[in-house]
């Protein structure tokens, strides 16, 4: 029986290592975590003598077989009582994260097969990150990141990378949502900001904002 924070830091770890290529460092789970390089020294002595990670001093740490299992069960969960907040309960996108980081917990595989069943089974969470099944088997979503395109072409928003909740807002207040379509009409090479057309009209967003957005192109 692991911890609630136990398993953040199993979340985190996966998370990261999508990131990165390599083992992660002490200093960047410490940063994503928000807390001190110490005390995830301390944590990661834990996880590694419960065989979660496998961790080098000095090196970094990377998930095991069975570390990396569970983090795809927290991660399910946590996807799939997004999916319920926003569908059943009308919560907004921006609403259901820290809800989730609450609900993401819960011991109950069978509650959360028969919540999966409820769903219709969904493939992605309402941000557009794909939800593992009970198996850990992940529906790739193939995107392109807007970053990645050429003036005139164009996609619809089907994933955005930061679903934290301001900048899900930030969305909100540009009138952004999945499933909208984004063509880019100006690339400027000094920022790398990006012109885009919406269906609210032409508006410009920096290089930060595009990284996070994902399209779905013919």
């Amino acid at each position: 029986m692991l911890s609630p924070t136990e398993e953040n830091y199993l979340k985190t770890i996966y998370a990261l290592q999508l990131e990165v290529d390599k083992d992660i460092s002490t200093n960047f789970i410490a940063s994503k975590l928000h807390t001190k390089a110490s005390s995830v020294s301390d944590m990661l002595k834990k996880l590694g003598n419960k065989k979660l990670i496998i961790y080098k001093k000095y090196q970094g740490v990377k998930l095991s077989d069975k570390g990396n299992k569970i983090a795809l069960k927290i991660v399910r969960k946590h996807r799939l009582w997004e999916c319920f907040l926003v569908k059943e309960l009308n919560f907004k996108w921006d609403e259901v994260h820290e809800i989730a980081e609450q609900l993401e917990h819960v011991k109950s595989d069978d509650l959360v097969d028969k919540l999966d069943n409820f769903l219709g089974r969904p493939k992605f969470d309402p941000h557009g990150d794909p939800i593992p099944d009970k198996y850990g088997n992940i529906v790739e979503n193939n995107t392109v990141n807007i970053l990645g395109m050429q003036i005139g072409e164009e996609g619809k928003l089907d994933c955005v990378k930061d679903s934290s909740e301001v900048f899900l807002r930030y969305l909100n207040n540009k009138n952004l949502a999945l499933g909208d379509n984004i063509k880019v009409v100006e690339i400027e090479p000094f920022d790398n900001s990006i012109r885009i057309k919406t269906k609210s009209g032409s508006i410009t967003i920096s290089k930060h904002v595009a990284e996070n957005l994902y399209l779905k192109t013919n």
